[in-house]
């Protein structure tokens, strides 16, 4: 038998509280969305109102090649505007990005009580954490996704803590990327005039955290939202994609691909890795580089996976725009802090577009 979604308090508590997670939601039968992941029209996300925008994918294997120079140009640019590409000849081998996704799949067609051991206050870990919209608490209207989070701190916990079904896969999805984050970080700094060192990408992609997002069928999908726009906070983020689709990116009024305001959907790119610059690297370049506003559809026909891994400083790391930038540029736009700091004002509210940043604006004199 269904349970019954005709009040806030029993769905929260059988999603939320209890673990089964939108999944479980569907499985029980579902055939309309609940009014508690009813969006706001201005919320919702059209297929009509926007269009596929294929990104020419970046070849890295050309970096230090002949065509170096276009590589480094093509990064930059997409940096500075949309704040998303795509990159092949990544050296994350395709069959494991399969590996990683099969895992996904995996891990969220176990049973409720299999995944709810990863709930927040009873995980056997504080890295590792399963849940279901973004703040379910402080939404107005909860999203349609469930993930499980894993925060990397050595290979040991890792291997000790993460979950059975997917932490082979997840944690050398992790260790292979980083390489990839580090050149895409030295080419982006480098263009600044900025020279990275162990230091500095000690301080500047110092934790890492996988997740693993399942966006479950959805009824009415032109209802609701898998997540709202939102900027990630950190300093980059390697996103794999399936074959499915759903990403979609807000185009800033001063790019070449459209008018201020336009939403465009990433189509995937097999064996491809989606690269989006977090608020982190916005603030480091004092605002040249753009964190990318961006948000996700569900869909009526496929559940679909996706998979990011966040790159960002430690809470213990001070962040700010770098000084030969400040120099440069002659003012500081962004102000100093901890970047726990920012962490705690970034996960005690909603989603709403970029407004993450304002934490990091100069106060006026």
């Amino acid at each position: 038998m269904a349970p019954s979604f005709d009040n806030q308090s029993p769905l929260f508590d059988f999603v939320v509280k209890d673990g089964n997670g939108v999944k479980g939601m569907v499985d029980s039968g579902l055939s309309e969305v609940p009014d508690q992941y009813i969006q706001p029209p201005h919320e919702r996300i059209s297929k009509l109102d926007s269009n596929p925008h294929v990104l020419t994918p970046i070849d890295l294997s050309q970096l230090d090649g002949p065509n170096h120079d276009q590589v480094v140009e093509a990064l930059v640019k997409a940096s500075e505007t949309l704040g998303f590409f795509q990159v092949v000849n990544h050296g994350v081998p395709v069959e494991l990005l399969e590996r990683v996704k099969d895992a996904a799949h995996q891990f969220f067609n176990q049973p409720p009580e299999k995944k709810a051991v990863y709930l927040k206050g009873v995980s056997p870990s504080p890295f590792v954490k399963y849940g279901t919209s973004f703040v379910p608490e402080k939404e107005k209207a909860l999203e349609w996704k469930d993930y499980v989070s894993m925060v990397y701190t050595s290979d040991e916990e890792a291997i000790k803590y993460w979950p059975e079904k997917c932490k082979e896969p997840a944690l050398e999805f992790l260790k292979t990327s980083t390489k990839m984050v580090g050149r895409i970080l030295e080419v982006l700094l480098g263009k600044l005039g900025v020279t990275l060192d162990d230091s500095m990408a000690d301080t500047y992609t110092g934790a890492r955290m996988l997740n693993m997002n399942f966006y479950p069928t959805c009824p009415n999908p032109e209802l609701t939202v898998g997540v709202g726009r939102h900027s990630d906070m950190g300093t980059l983020t390697v996103l794999l994609q399936d074959g499915i689709g759903g990403l979609y990116v807000k185009v800033e009024d001063d790019c070449d691909t459209g008018s201020k305001g336009e939403w465009i959907e990433i189509p995937p790119i097999p064996s491809a890795l989606v690269i989006n610059i977090g608020d982190t690297l916005q603030i480091l370049s004092n605002g040249k580089y753009k964190s990318a506003e961006h948000r996700v559809r569900t869909t009526s026909t496929q559940s679909r996976v996706s998979i990011p891994i966040f790159v960002t400083p430690r809470q213990t790391d001070k962040i700010g725009p770098l000084p030969q930038v400040v120099e440069k540029d002659g003012v500081a736009h962004y102000r100093e802090f901890l970047f726990g700091e920012y962490m705690n004002n970034f996960f005690g509210k909603a989603h709403e577009g970029k407004k993450s940043l304002d934490f990091a604006q100069k106060t006026a004199p």
